[in-house]
């Protein structure tokens, strides 16, 4: 059965990130969010993509995916039930299908697993474990909520923390 993995990059610098998602063996990040902009350095699209293939990982950005304005607002307030709803009626419609199409595709072809990104920290707070779920249900994937190991980078002797 392939992994399913996500994570979090919420208080996590990208040298511990990366590190983490090579030592889960990670073969593919897929980026979730709708708009991939961090004010978290090296966490917006270019930049991460660029430490993901320096770590040996492939990058996918998703943004079909993305939870829309609306849900992202709704998660704000913290009304959970109406992100929810509002997350699960946008991953009806034919873009987001075809994301997770793309998104099964890249979790079941390969023995590495993938690992879906976004920002919240709490998956269950998160439209990943939505995405997640549905991915599983899909794909008969094991899924697995990563969090960040801090200070791994430096364990693991990198130069660049």
């Amino acid at each position: 059965m392939n992994r399913l993995l996500t994570i979090s990059y919420e208080g996590a610098v990208i040298e511990d990130f990366c590190a983490t998602l090579k030592a889960a063996a990670v073969g593919t990040l897929v980026d979730v969010r709708a708009v991939p902009i961090s004010r978290k350095r090296g966490f917006s699209k270019t930049a991460l993509g660029q430490a993901c293939a320096a770590a040996g990982i492939s990058y996918l950005h998703l943004s079909a995916l993305g939870n829309p304005k609306p849900g992202r607002d709704a998660a704000k307030r913290r009304d959970l039930d109406a992100f929810r709803s509002i997350y699960r009626g946008h991953l009806e419609g034919r873009a987001a299908q075809a994301g997770l199409a793309a998104a099964l595709e890249v979790a079941s072809g390969s023995g590495a697993p993938a690992c879906l990104l976004c920002f919240e920290r709490q998956a269950a707070d998160c439209h990943r474990a939505i995405v997640a779920d549905e991915m599983a249900r899909r794909g008969g994937l094991c899924v697995s909520h990563e969090t960040v190991r801090q200070g791994l980078a430096q364990a693991a002797g990198n130069p660049n923390r």
